[in-house]
Order: C-alpha cells, then sequence, then structure tokens
C-alpha cells in the first residue's frame, strides 16, 4: 500500500514534502528517488506506477504541486510547479522565471531535509520527472550544490536553457541524465537546440 506520510523521517519543513506521497523503502534505507508529476497531475498516480518495480532499498517520494492559475489554460487553477505560458519551448520562448527559481529553491530545501533527516548521502538521491516536473528535475539537479546520483526526465525539456551555463554547480555538471521523449513534442525540439 502507499504510505501518505513522511513517517520514520522527522519533523517534515519542506512546502513540497508536507504533502508528498511516499513509498516506503521494505530494506535498510539507502536511495531516495525523487518524482515530480506533470502539469495539472498529482504524485498519487505516479506512486502507484512505481509500486510494483521500486526497489527494497528506495524510498519513493512523490510530491504534490501546488494549486495556482496557468496562463497556459487561460488562467484555471490546477496543480503546477511554475506557470507556462505556451507549450512552443522555442528558444526565445518566454518562461516563468521567477516561478521557476522560487520552485527550484523548494526542491533544494527538500534535498537538504532528506540528507539532515535520513543520513543517505547526496550521491544516492535522484531527482526525476514527467513533463513540466522533468524540466524542475533537471534546472533543480544541475543547480544544487551537492553532487547527486542522477537526474531523470521523461516528455520534458530544460527550463531557462540559456541561464544553465552560468547557473549549474560543479558538483553537478557531470551528473547521469537520462532524458526520454517520443519522436515527436516538445523534447524533440529541445534535444535539437541545447547542448552544455
Amino acid at each position: 500500500d502507499l504510505e501518505r506520510t513522511m513517517a520514520g523521517v522527522g519533523k517534515v519543513t519542506s512546502e513540497f514534502l508536507k504533502n508528498a506521497v511516499v513509498l516506503a523503502p521494505t530494506a535498510k534505507h539507502t536511495a531516495t528517488l525523487f518524482f515530480f508529476h506533470g502539469l495539472g497531475d498529482t504524485g498519487h498516480g505516479w506512486a502507484a506506477t512505481f509500486e510494483d518495480i521500486k526497489q527494497p532499498h528506495v524510498r519513493l517520494v512523490c510530491p504534490n504541486a501546488p494549486t495556482m492559475a496557468v496562463t497556459l489554460n487561460k488562467g484555471y487553477k490546477m496543480p503546477s510547479w511554475f506557470d507556462l505560458f505556451d507549450l512552443g519551448h522555442a528558444v526565445d520562448a518566454k518562461e516563468d522565471e521567477s516561478g521557476i527559481l522560487q520552485a527550484t529553491s523548494k526542491v533544494h530545501q527538500m534535498l537538504d531535509e532528506e540528507l539532515n533527516t535520513t543520513g543517505i548521502s547526496s550521491d544516492k538521491i535522484v531527482l526525476g520527472g514527467f513533463s513540466q516536473g522533468g524540466a524542475l528535475a533537471l534546472f533543480s539537479a544541475l543547480t544544487y550544490d551537492k553532487p547527486l546520483g542522477g537526474v531523470v526526465a521523461l516528455s520534458s525539456w530544460l527550463p531557462l536553457y540559456a541561464q544553465v551555463p552560468k547557473k549549474i554547480t560543479p558538483q553537478n555538471e557531470h551528473i547521469q541524465c537520462l532524458i526520454c521523449h517520443g519522436r515527436q513534442g516538445i523534447g524533440q525540439k529541445w534535444c535539437k537546440c541545447v547542448s552544455f
């Protein structure tokens, strides 16, 4: 069954961890996967997806995005990590820089809390996500000040990509990345125009 609390890790203060769906390890906890859902979704579906394939030593944490008005969807309120203006992701597309940076700061706080409460090393933590959640995972991993074990982005893109060369940390400039996307869509365009 899905464990819907942060039992066993002490007091939770990070905003993204307060409502997270957590699958506790069934063996000694030696690694953590944080997986961020896409626009309009929640962590519940992704936790259920991972339930049968999660390794026993891994704790899976699927945070839930806050509800906010999303410009792309005519201001309709829905779970979103930051605002989106369009899905074009062109080189010069408008992005919610302040929202992306605020969400990234919250992810970094969540990672720090994980390290402080569990005692595992940062290189045993992987960030991952789907679509908007993958975008948040990528940017957060590349800009975190401790070495992470890897990052996974499914059907996603790198937000604020022009800033990455200046913001990438030495600790994660050679991070293991798994970026997957179909033959069409936003990932295809992004992979053709970005390298770092």
